[in-house]
């Protein structure tokens, strides 16, 4: 690929060119963005969403909801092991696509690039279309880096209200391809029950071992404001004080990482801005191809290959030790915040159950609800467990 076109998809925010295949700070390719420690367990979860005229409601609820669904894998375990999780994000049935493509675009392979997946969220617009699932079931299945370990949690979430059996790509044979390579397609309906079932939504999912869901795109998330809130957001802003941005890489994800966290706090009715702290404080939020706390973390890594013109102004002129006690002081201050966040994210848990329990409330019908139940029930088949709500 040209130098050319790496830089305007860099300045542009854009990390397709650059995930899976390693990121350059001066001279030296450091780490993937995508890089899993030793031993580690790994999640896929690919988000396949309609953005044709009349689907804002289901962007929107994706848009604040994307931390919630992450989250469920926070205190999960497969072998002893907390897995790590990785997001592809597919748009579908928006006139503004090729139709040589059959309306189907890959906006973001599997990463955990978590700010990319959510500023892509974020800049999605809806038009109206023609929604062919099994055109997009099919461009998942095929181009994705699905991990063919038995034991890894695969799963497709295709999304939309138009007729499932639509477009030139059978989507019963799109989910019998994806089941046999072990990735579990989860078909959601936005509409009603009855629609979805004559539209063919239940048949696909039962053909890929996966689940049926329906929900109401257009409605609000339940959201409980509790006492822990300020102060986790609070901490949510010394977290980002413990970032050490390598490169013009880096300088551009902490600003992206800011412009994120304000994208959440804009929409406090729905909660993101909590559920996005209490991913930034668990080891989902991996930063190792721009911050150098966590690139320094991986086998890959070398000191003496870090340019100085690279670091921030506080570390050119520190010699390779002191550099090193520099990071590990800043290790050692995220971990602090980043316990401090759990432990008042369990305090608010309580609360919120108790105040769920009191008003009655509690949606079951919006999109973090039913992916969040589905892949739950649907990882513990594949030796994952989980904490007990």
């Amino acid at each position: 690929m040209k130098t050319t076109t790496n830089k305007k998809r860099l300045l542009a925010g854009g990390m397709a060119a650059l995930l899976g295949v390693g990121v350059a700070f001066g001279h030296k390719v450091v780490v993937p963005v995508d890089q899993p420690d030793d031993g580690e367990a790994k999640v896929q979860i690919a988000i396949l969403l309609d953005t044709s005229g009349s689907m804002s409601g289901l962007i929107e609820q994706t848009k604040t909801q994307l931390w919630r669904i992450v989250n469920t894998f926070i205190d999960a375990k497969q072998n002893g092991q907390v897995p790590f999780v990785e997001v592809a994000l597919y748009e579908y049935g928006n006139d503004g696509l090729s139709g040589e493509a059959h309306w189907v675009r890959q906006i973001q392979p599997l990463t955990r690039d978590l700010d990319q997946v959510s500023a892509d969220l974020f800049g999605l617009r809806t038009n109206g279309g023609s929604e062919f699932c099994g055109a997009v079931i099919e461009r998942a299945s095929l181009d994705l880096k699905w991990d063919s370990t038995p034991g890894v949690y695969k799963a497709i979430f295709v999304a939309g209200n138009e007729p499932f059996t639509q477009g030139p790509i059978d989507p019963n044979g799109a989910c019998k391809s994806a089941i046999s390579k072990g990735i579990i397609v989860n078909t959601i309906h936005c509409g009603t029950e009855k629609d979805g079932i004559a539209g063919g939504w239940k048949s696909g999912a039962m053909l890929a071992d996966g689940t049926f869901l329906v929900i109401n795109h257009n409605e609000a998330v339940v959201h409980i404001v509790a006492p822990q809130d300020t102060e986790i957001l609070r901490l949510n802003a010394e977290l980002n004080k413990t970032y050490i941005p390598i490169g013009k890489l880096g300088a551009m994800k902490r600003e992206e990482q800011k412009v994120q966290d304000d994208n959440a706090a804009a929409r406090p009715e729905s909660g993101a801005a909590v559920q996005r702290a209490r991913t930034k404080s668990s080891s989902n939020y991996w930063n190792g191809n721009w911050d150098l706390v966590d690139a320094c973390k991986t086998k890959e890594f070398k000191w003496t290959e870090l340019k100085e013109e690279d670091l921030p102004d506080e570390m050119k002129k520190l010699n390779v030790e002191e550099r090193k006690a520099y990071v590990a002081k800043k290790q050692e201050e995220r971990r602090g915040i980043q316990k401090k966040i759990n432990k008042l994210n369990k305090d608010r848990e309580v609360y919120v159950t108790d105040e769920l329990k009191k008003t009655g409330e509690g949606a079951e019908n919006t999109l973090d609800a039913v992916v969040v139940n589905t892949v739950r029930d649907q990882a513990k088949k594949k030796g994952y467990s989980f904490a007990k709500k």
